[in-house]
């Protein structure tokens, strides 16, 4: 079988527990100091409004389109190209208007003023505010409510200190991943959701490797041989080279979404991209760091 790390590296990870444990503290409080002061970029699912998707046959000039939509007095609009030239998309933030409305009128103005420029509107999606509110409650209860299960389900296959461990590791990915959406300002929607609970699925998984051969090794040392320390370490530098393939064949897709699948898949590629490369280093570094902190004391 392949491996691109051979058998029998010696790397001390529990020796550096700590440094882990100072890297990850900055990276959460860094991304809570941007999701506290710059905020989320909500999509039209949490944030309510209309988007209205338009492909010309020749690129148009967005300032044009912007005066358009300003004259109809729609309130905040953002205006930009969707993955080429030629195709715009209209977002109407918040406004109090009848949805229906809002789009139609966005249509008949481009018609009028832009008769040299034909087009054809290939999406249109509207959220009233209170339906945005509501689904941003139950994105956050479909996150908190998988957590507990894997709360629960790793307490019953291994210890309680494992079961803790990995979701403290699950919470540092999604909170980590999150400010990189902050500090991106990348838009948040459904999607985006659908990303962060596969990313949690993605997590506990190489997190469940590594604390299944931890817990085999202890099998193994019956009589104590061998030190916490080292036979935490023996076990996660013999699942080592897996977590590394996986993850980075795993990433390989992600990128190939990120860079060609389009802008309708951009927030959910992104998401995973960052995720996974989060995900893979606590599961090595935080939740087995953090397992060993406490059994040590």
């Amino acid at each position: 079988m392949f491996q691109l790390i051979k058998q029998g590296t010696k790397i001390d990870f529990m020796g550096k527990a700590y440094y882990f444990f100072a890297f990850s503290g900055l990276l959460i409080a860094i991304s809570i100091a941007l999701m506290v002061t710059k905020g989320f970029n909500y999509g039209i699912d949490f944030a309510g409004g209309s988007i209205i998707q338009v492909k010309f046959e020749k690129a148009p000039d967005l300032n044009s389109i912007r005066s358009v939509v300003d004259e109809l007095k729609l309130g905040e609009t953002i205006i930009q190209n969707f993955g080429t030239d030629e195709e715009v998309l209209i977002r109407v933030v918040k406004n109090d208007k009848d949805l229906k409305n809002v789009s139609d009128s966005i249509q008949l103005g481009l018609k009028e003023k832009m008769k040299d420029n034909k087009f054809e509107v290939e999406r249109v999606e509207q959220v009233g505010p209170q339906v945005g509110k509501e689904l941003k409650k139950m994105a956050i209860y479909a996150v908190l409510y998988s957590l507990i299960g894997i709360l629960i389900y790793v307490a019953f296959r291994f210890q309680i200190i494992f079961s803790v461990a990995a979701v403290v590791a699950l919470f540092h990915d999604v909170i980590i991943t999150m400010g990189f959406f902050s500090l991106m300002g990348k838009e948040i929607s459904i999607s985006v959701v659908a990303a962060i609970l596969t990313l949690v699925g993605y997590s506990l998984n190489d997190t469940i490797v590594v604390f299944d051969r931890i817990r085999e090794t202890m099998h193994e040392d019956k009589e104590g041989k061998i030190s916490l320390r080292d036979l935490m370490n023996l076990s996660i530098n013999e699942t080592l080279s897996r977590t590394i393939i996986t993850s980075f064949l795993t990433l390989l897709t992600v990128i190939a979404l990120y860079f060609f699948g389009g802008e309708v898949i951009n927030g959910f590629a992104f998401t995973l991209l960052i995720g996974i490369i989060i995900g893979t280093y606590s599961s090595i570094a935080v939740a087995s760091a953090l397992v060993y902190t406490v059994k040590k004391k």
